[in-house]
């Protein structure tokens, strides 16, 4: 049988409208801004975050990146999560390429910060201190379990962000699964937002690619960034015409992947050995805890390979699932089945 993928939900394959719609692309030099199909997509990702403009870029690294040397310039700071994708998974390339300073703070379980906590990181003017620009927050937060961010808690950061006078970026790989689970637009999400990304190319399943929007004028810049970190495409028309499918067409079954997800977490539960909250998932992502079965994660997720299901260790004893349009509901049930034969071989 086939193998049950659920190490990450940026293992989608793009759809077959996806590949016929990369065929028939109509292409021009986007550097050039003479890329009718990039900017339809840019125009439609502006409009659903009810922002100005949009830049189409290669990653959601890259949209974070283009974004933090819009707003900041070098030797001034970030205010964001200990747990955030920028601080953690990014490489370092706020410092190591804008010379931007990070301030973290601790992320709350549902991946919040604390507004008292952000209050307090806010440097007063200071010789011996770098100078706050932005706040940046995650939404859903990946290693804080999905968890999406609230329209009144985004409200009330971004009152915090305007009455200091600093920028606002929502880093939102997964803003289209919060929307669906808040059932709250995106560009309710977005609106306490100076400036949001979001990825294409996770849970809405195209091949390649990220968005950032925002002012026409802060895209500009996040265009001039673009181009220095290479990455300016030329007919990347076949790569935008995936994502304008992906926004026309899988962005409602995402609530499919939260099913399943939630499906999966229930089920996990009642094996012995494996420790987690069904309560706490929300959208796509599903971390548990294996302490209790005497296994490191490493180990477990070999032996689950061997049987025909991938998942991502993440810690010592921690491992995650995301279930994505690959997986049918049927494929928790054989995974579950995999999971409990697998773990109650294992010696306690």
């Amino acid at each position: 049988m086939p193998t049950i993928d659920l190490r990450s939900d940026t293992i989608t394959k793009p759809t077959p409208n996806m590949r016929d719609a990369m065929a028939r692309a109509e292409v021009g030099d986007d550097v050039f801004e003479e890329d009718p199909t990039v900017k339809k997509l840019e125009e439609m990702a502006a409009e659903r975050t009810g922002k100005e403009a949009g830049l189409f870029v290669s990653s959601g690294t890259m949209a974070n990146l283009v974004s933090m040397l819009a707003h900041c310039g070098r030797g001034e700071e970030i205010i964001l999560g200990d747990k955030s994708h920028i601080f953690f998974y990014e490489q370092g390339g706020t410092a190591a390429l804008g010379g931007i300073h990070s301030r973290t703070i601790q992320n709350q379980p549902d991946g919040r910060l604390l507004i008292e906590d952000i209050e307090l990181a806010i440097r007063f003017d200071n010789i011996h201190f770098p100078q706050t620009r932005a706040v940046v927050l995650e939404n859903t937060h990946n290693k804080c379990g999905g968890f999406p961010l609230s329209r009144d808690y985004l409200s009330a950061v971004g009152e915090v962000t305007r009455r200091n006078g600093l920028k606002l970026h929502v880093d939102g790989a997964r803003i289209f699964n919060a929307s669906i689970a808040l059932e709250t637009s995106v560009s309710e999400l977005a609106d306490s937002a100076d400036s949001i990304s979001f990825c294409l190319s996770k849970g809405l399943a195209a091949p390649v690619g990220s968005l950032v929007c925002g002012s026409i004028e802060f895209i500009a810049q996040a265009r001039r960034n673009r181009k220095l970190l290479g990455g300016g495409m030329r007919q990347a028309g076949v790569l935008a015409a995936a994502g304008i499918v992906a926004l026309n067409e899988m962005v409602d079954r995402l609530a499919d992947d939260h099913d399943n997800a939630r499906k999966l977490a229930e089920g996990l539960a009642d094996i012995k050995g494996i420790s987690l909250d069904p309560a706490r998932i929300k959208t796509n992502i599903v971390y548990f805890d294996i302490k209790d079965t005497g296994l490191l994660s490493i180990e477990l997720a070999e032996k689950l390979e061997e049987q025909g299901v991938r998942v991502l260790p993440t810690d010592f004893h921690q491992l995650r699932a995301i279930p994505t349009y690959h997986v049918s509901s049927d494929d928790i049930d054989r995974t579950l089945g995999i999971v409990g034969r697998v773990v109650g071989a294992s010696p306690h």
